[in-house]
């Protein structure tokens, strides 16, 4: 029964947070830091340097979640990161087995890349199953709840994102000449399993009543998003002018006010409990 729950992080769920922050780390400084020196220090020649910078942000969301992960006391806090982050390694592992010959197989870092792309989603599900019936599923008393039309914003992002990625994923030339900057079928497929966070996020948070639940992985799509806006100032020559980039920056722009001008509304109710 749900009320025998003890909404406990189980063991293993910590310790594969604790492997996973250290290689999120090293990514995330040789992406966003050096992101004109990927064919020589990263799993293959990711360009231009907003694709690289994107991905780093990606990361550091990976890093914030994982740190709250370790932090956090109980699992309906953090359950709601492990499905948005098995569906994004998961396309980023089949990614990489459609475009196996892009990469430099000679480097370290691509054995890496595999670790994080191949085998991690494996991992990231059965930690996510091996942990879920420790959820409670009901709110505690005096728990804050998420209103209907919250999750319905949440939802049309999940309907907006999810869309992007699985026509960026399945048929990535559909979208290749429209996109704000130059794409390859591989980065575009990449990109697509980075836009595939938000929209699973969004679907579960649809379904999912408690703030408590949805707070930390909520900073950590917005800390993610953040730092793909300061990417896109500081890869500003990557970008072609017109629609798609006034798209894509602007809706970033507001999907990220979105999350705040919530955070901050659902964080000014009644104090969730945390004991």
């Amino acid at each position: 029964m749900a009320a025998d729950r003890r909404d406990l992080i189980l063991p293993l769920t910590r310790r594969v947070a604790l492997v996973v922050i250290p290689f999120l780390l090293v990514a995330f400084i040789m992406l966003f830091f050096f992101p004109g020196k990927t064919e020589q220090y990263f799993a293959w020649n990711l360009q231009p340097e907003m694709s690289a910078m994107m991905l780093a942000a990606a990361y550091a969301g990976g890093i914030y979640f994982f740190t709250g992960v370790l932090a956090s006391r109980h699992w309906h806090q953090v359950k709601v990161g492990f499905l948005p982050t098995f569906a994004f390694t998961a396309m980023t592992g089949v990614a990489t087995i459609l475009h196996w010959e892009l990469f430099n197989h000679a480097h370290l870092a691509f054995y890496a890349w595999v670790g994080m792309s191949i085998i991690a989603p494996v991992i990231i599900l059965a930690v996510w199953l091996n942990n879920r019936l420790e959820d409670p599923l009901y709110p505690e008393k005096g728990e804050v709840i998420i209103s209907y039309g919250l999750r319905r914003f949440f939802g049309l992002i999940c309907a907006v994102t999810l869309i992007v990625a699985a026509v960026l994923f399945l048929v990535p030339n559909l979208l290749i000449d429209a996109w704000p900057w130059e794409l390859t079928p591989l980065t575009a497929r990449i990109v697509a399993a980075m836009f595939s966070l938000p929209g699973v996020l969004g679907l579960e948070l649809v379904f999912e009543t408690r703030w408590s639940a949805a707070r930390l992985t909520l900073q950590a799509q917005g800390f993610s998003i953040f730092l793909i806006l300061v990417a896109a100032v500081v890869s500003h020559n990557d970008f072609s002018p017109g629609l798609s980039t006034w798209l894509f920056n602007d809706g970033l722009a507001l999907i990220l006010l979105g999350i705040i001008t919530s955070f901050i509304y659902m964080e000014a109710q009644a104090p969730v409990r945390r004991v």
